[in-house]
């Protein structure tokens, strides 16, 4: 069998690895089977928790260090990064506001707060920049942006909306969101229902939530005199969303985009997809979700439409998972080897998923070999 291009794409294993951990071991395990291969890596991600090192690995970027707030008020480190020519940004929230940033001792899913991603937005300001990307999956928030509002600016000391004294330097400043839901962000598909049990949130305290986020969001549109709540993705990073909707007009411009778009253009997905004669794709979990912008999805999209086939590995596969991916031509191949708890998985690090980095290249040469041999 002549040697192939394999282009390896996938996203975090969030809790676990990288995307370009993930990229790299499943390179790994290939070349040990098939060491005639060139290999190309483009890590990505959906603008969640980790998206960042995709990002950063497409090239051009510098890593800012620096401490924001958490989520539960205390102080974290946190990075962003800054491009070579210090005109763009890349921004996470959950650098400042994930889940991984929250004290697990002390969940606090009524009050957790989004400042600290305002605060690294207005470090990104003070730097000069005006071109910003702003991820905002993996939130360990439901307060519809409020702590971004008021890093900005947007609230009187009494904490009561004032928009007046908003940073007026965001008039020129272009902002992305790299955001991969589509909920609204009140009711039962909203922010606090959908998201809020994954924060910590008991059934009561889901409704208390979705009752806050209804008076903010009341309170914010008679200030803006925009309705976002409905808009698709207003719903997302806990109403994060709708908070930075509703002061669209602040901006010079705001667009909400499906994360895995603007990683692969960091990357340069398409051109190396072009080049490719296969591509391995995965996440940490393909299921339900994964037919809702997830970042497989969005590979096997790119993947049908160029001709190439795809390959989808995940830490945990169900079928509704499965299904999404086979409308679109990609096979999923599961990383575990065994039954084991979902803790364990994420446990088993590198050397699993590098195992089924193998594994697929063997089954590709033994078809291969079996095609031979029929027409032979």
């Amino acid at each position: 069998m002549s040697a192939l291009t394999v282009l390896f794409a996938p996203d975090s294993f969030k809790g676990s690895l990288t995307s370009v951990e993930v990229a790299r071991a499943l390179a790994a395990g290939w070349e040990k089977a098939r060491p005639g291969d060139r290999v190309e890596h483009a890590p990505l991600g959906d603008g969640g928790e980790g998206t960042i090192f995709a990002v950063a690995f497409g090239g051009g970027w510098e890593w800012v260090r620096t401490t924001a707030t958490s989520p539960n008020s205390t102080i974290t480190s946190a990075s962003w990064l800054r491009s070579s020519d210090g005109r763009r940004a890349y921004v996470e929230l959950a650098e400042a506001s994930g889940l991984s940033k929250a004290d697990a001792d002390r969940p606090d899913p009524i009050g957790a707060t989004t400042r600290g991603t305002g605060e690294l937005v207005v470090e990104a300001l003070d730097a000069g920049i005006r071109q910003i990307t702003l991820g905002i999956g993996g939130s360990a928030t439901t307060d519809g942006g409020l702590g971004i509002v008021a890093a900005l600016g947007g609230l009187d000391p009494s904490g009561q909306i004032d928009l007046s004294g908003l940073d007026r330097r965001l008039a020129d400043v272009d902002l992305e969101i790299a955001c991969d839901v589509t909920n609204p962000l009140l009711g039962p598909m909203g922010a606090a229902a959908t998201y809020g049990p994954q924060k910590g949130a008991s059934r009561e305290q889901v409704t208390e939530l979705d009752q806050r986020l209804t008076r903010w969001a009341d309170e914010l549109e008679l200030a803006t005199g925009r309705r976002e709540r409905e808009t698709p993705g207003s719903g997302a990073a806990g109403g994060t969303g709708f908070g930075l909707l509703a002061l669209s007009e602040r901006f010079h411009s705001l667009h909400l985009r499906p994360g895995v778009e603007l990683v692969m253009e960091a990357t340069d997905f398409d051109g190396k997809l072009a080049r490719a004669d296969v591509v391995i794709t995965g996440e940490g979990r393909i299921d339900e979700q994964t037919a809702f912008g997830k970042t497989a999805l969005g590979v096997a999209r790119r993947a049908r439409a160029a001709g190439v086939p795809c390959i989808a590995v995940g830490g945990g596969v169900l079928p509704a998972g499965i299904d999404a991916l086979a409308n679109l031509g990609a096979v999923v191949v599961p990383v575990v080897e065994r039954p084991e708890t979902v803790a364990e998985a994420m446990a088993g690090g590198w050397e699993p998923v590098a195992r089924c980095g193998e594994r697929i290249a063997g089954l590709l040469t033994l078809g291969a070999l079996a095609g031979a041999s029929s027409v032979a």
